[in-house]
């Protein structure tokens, strides 16, 4: 059983693809049992984010992967192949730590995805599809991410993708202190945003999200106030900055209800930032005259501009993470040994028992005890060096490696000169 990782993400991928490869959080959990129920997959883990679908797996037959996650979002084969990435394992590896680090983030070094990484495991756990390879990956993966992030410089002046939407909007209005805002979600990105976009003292602050305890519960800590959802079409046209992403698989916003918005502002310009994949607004809205509508994919010009400063650290960061993925190999290596041992060791323990148990008996005899442990120690040791001598007695054009590796495993003196 080898390790493999398949997916797709921004490197690869845009963003109308990736939306309609994503999994939505309630849908995880039975996409693990599909999956796992084919028998060829025996363990799983999927991370999806607004930038990667990936999944994380143990198989024999890892092309069995590709079909399902093209029959599971209605998909052919054709239509994804040429987004796809297949790691093996070692390279399966470096890419999970890689992932872990925020080396293969949009933003380079950001954070969000260790804690995206982090949920990804509780799923798969509850899931009953996390054995023990990729729990072993994980954890490896969330100790050299730490390691990364203490060591080097990776997350030094990162750019966010909170606040390239505030250096966006602000391309736009002069201040942003004079504007209203409307964040749709109640999310970590959502609140992300919000942190950066109400230390500009925008007018005023209003949360739309599904659940309104939620809504509020956010917009008490911004000292702002909270909507339903269902009250968008009615209110959009007060805000003049909308930033949306929710776990919808649907837009939120539609090009009716934003083009009767722009109609009420009397063309007004809107900025509006789409963070959600799949999308919370629908694309056409960009092609408006008086919307600005930005994706996570136009947010990554911004972002882009602070990572040569942090060239240097990544650097650092994949000799550690090199480094790391070798000892993780080594791991999995003797994984593989692991049924071999056991049996080795049951072997030796029914020997052992059994000839116990003959020495019980002779004693119970009245025998010399003496002898019997005599007898006992021989025959023990005649069955342990029965199967090893006959292997290396019958060996014929192997019997030279074979002697070399016997010399290994017993220890032998190195000066044993074989064949004479």
């Amino acid at each position: 059983m080898a390790l493999f990782t398949l997916g797709i993400n921004h490197h690869t991928a845009p963003l109308a693809v990736r939306e309609q490869m994503s999994f939505q959080a309630e849908s995880v959990p039975q996409a693990l049992a599909d999956l796992a129920a084919g028998k060829t997959v025996h363990e799983a883990a999927i991370l999806s984010t607004c930038n990667r679908t990936e999944v994380y797996f143990a198989t024999e037959v890892p092309d069995a992967a590709t079909q399902w996650l093209a029959d599971y979002h209605r998909l052919t084969r054709h239509e994804i192949e040429p987004y796809l990435y297949t790691y093996p394992e070692r390279d399966a590896v470096r890419h999970a730590f890689r992932v872990a680090s925020g080396l293969d983030s949009m933003v380079l070094g950001e954070p969000q995805i260790l804690g995206q990484m982090k949920e990804a495991v509780r799923v798969a756990e509850e899931a009953g599809t996390l054995g023990t390879t990729l729990h072993k990956l994980f954890q490896h993966s969330f100790a050299v991410a730490k390691e990364v992030r203490s060591t080097t410089a990776i997350g030094t002046n990162s750019v966010s993708m909170a606040a390239a939407a505030v250096r966006l909007a602000e391309r736009i209005f002069e201040r942003i202190a004079d504007q209203k805002i409307l964040l749709i979600g109640a999310g970590e990105m959502i609140e992300l945003c919000a942190t950066h976009f109400c230390a500009q003292h925008p007018k005023q602050v209003v949360i739309a999200n599904r659940t309104v305890e939620r809504g509020l519960a956010l917009a008490d800590r911004l000292g702002g106030t909270a909507i339903r959802l269902e009250d968008l079409g009615e209110r959009l046209s007060q805000f003049d900055i909308v930033v949306s992403c929710t776990a919808s698989p649907l837009p939120i916003l539609g090009l009716g209800m934003v083009e009767r918005a722009i109609k009420v502002r009397r063309h007004r310009p809107m900025f509006m930032v789409d963070l959600a994949v799949p999308r919370d607004i629908e694309f056409e809205v960009g092609e408006m005259d008086d919307v600005f509508l930005y994706t996570v994919d136009d947010l990554a010009q911004v972002v882009e501009s602070g990572r040569e400063s942090r060239q240097a650290a990544v650097l650092d960061a994949e000799a550690i993470i090199s480094e790391r993925v070798e000892g993780f190999l080594r791991w999995l290596a003797t994984r593989g040994t692991v049924p071999v041992i056991r049996s080795l060791r049951d072997a030796a323990e029914r020997a052992r028992r059994h000839e116990l148990e003959h020495a019980l008996k002779l004693l119970a005899k009245g025998q010399d005890p003496a002898q019997v442990l005599d007898q006992f120690s021989r025959r023990l040791t005649n069955k342990f060096l029965h199967a090893p001598t006959q292997a290396l007695t019958q060996a014929g054009g192997d019997r030279d490696q074979l002697q070399v590796q016997a010399a290994r495993l017993f220890h032998l003196h190195p000066d044993t000169r074989f064949g004479e």
